[in-house]
């Protein structure tokens, strides 16, 4: 066995040395990508441009993992105000009371959606059926029973309406998707107000043959699944409504219009209700005036709260909805188009990135 000088020993010693302090650093390094975790759930209709988001912003950020749950609006907001989990994503804005129980929770909106009335009537589905508020009161809270009831055929004129009975398709969880549907049914009609009002749940009424479902996938499958039926889906999931072959409806606007859930639609409806939003940003966009508005629209919001476990934390999100808002980046049209949004107007990036500041 050969024995090192004094010189090769300290050169072998300094090899060594250095080594280590690099496999450290690497080391360190592999943790620190992996040490800061947000979980984002919720809303069924934001999930998929979440889920879009996610990987792009992985790649330039890779010390924050984003882990995306379709739970439903209701739990977006539940689980974000127990602080198990970061982003609560909802369709719906919180409500007074919530708020006054919460003060540290913000209602950040990242986009703008729509909702499509959506059915599955044999014959009919390649048409656009014309329905409205009072109509669609009407069909959920049982009024009208049969496809070719009067209220339907005055809407349609010349088209053959089935004498089927109407299956009415409704969300089981709690959701942002109800929240607005059962606005617009409010807003448009008197009587659902007074009697089922608006919620992320709400008490339907009792219809015979009516059909619960989860998720907005779940009402695409219920819906396709059984002929004669109607249901309420958000926008996100047009490409599915339409490999499943359901129609589509227009719905009647506050002018009376009947249009369809199209950009231009929803962006004539965002001109004429945004700049009525308020710094907090609570606000619906639902039944917006004017001849080409399509009536059933909504931010798509972020349930956070401003006071954070640590600064670590609140700094990824902050860096994260930055991004997310960013017309470059985020709310870019590559993204919205792939998910029927539209993006924020100049003046509501402003009013969101201002709460996204009071994150800490």
């Amino acid at each position: 066995m050969s024995m090192k000088s004094g010189p090769a020993r300290r050169r072998a010693s300094l090899i060594l040395t250095a080594t280590l302090a690099v496999c450290t650093m690497a080391g360190a390094h592999a943790a620190m990508a992996a040490q800061e975790r947000l979980l984002e759930t919720g809303s069924s209709l934001l999930y998929p441009l979440f889920n879009l988001w996610v990987p792009v912003y992985a790649k330039s950020h890779p010390g924050v993992q984003i882990t995306t749950q379709s739970t439903g609006s209701g739990t977006g907001i539940s689980q974000a105000v127990s602080g198990i989990a970061q982003i609560g994503a909802s369709d719906a804005y919180m409500s007074p009371a919530l708020v006054r129980m919460h003060p540290t929770m913000l209602n950040i909106p990242l986009a703008i959606s729509s909702q499509m009335i959506n059915y599955n009537v044999p014959g009919l589905n390649r048409m656009h059926l014309k329905l409205s508020g009072p109509v669609l009161a009407a069909m959920y809270s049982g009024r009208v029973r049969y496809w070719n009831d009067p209220m339907i055929a005055r809407l349609n004129p010349g088209v053959r309406l089935p004498h089927q009975q109407i299956v009415l398709v409704h969300r089981t969880d709690g959701s942002g998707d109800t929240f607005i549907f059962t606005q617009y049914l409010s807003f448009s009609t008197p009587a659902w107000m007074n009697s089922v009002s608006y919620g992320t749940s709400v008490s339907w009424p009792a219809v015979e043959g009516g059909i619960g479902a989860e998720g907005n996938p779940g009402m695409v499958n219920a819906c396709k699944g059984t002929p004669y039926s109607i249901a309420y889906i958000g926008i996100s999931y047009k490409s599915a409504t339409e490999k499943a072959g359901l129609g589509e409806a227009a719905i009647q606007n506050r002018a009376g219009e009947f249009v369809l859930p199209t950009p231009a639609s929803v962006q004539a409806a965002v001109n004429a209700t945004a700049a009525h939003t308020p710094r907090n940003e609570r606000i619906s966009l639902i039944f917006a005036p004017g001849k080409n508005s399509y009536p059933i629209i909504n931010y798509e919001y972020a349930i956070v709260n401003a006071a954070q476990p640590n600064a670590q934390t609140a700094a990824a999100l902050r860096e994260f909805f930055n991004w997310a808002l960013s017309p470059q980046e985020g709310n870019s049209p590559h993204f919205m188009k792939s998910v029927g949004f539209v993006a924020l107007p100049a003046p509501i990036v402003a009013l969101s990135k201002a709460q996204v500041a009071m994150i800490h």
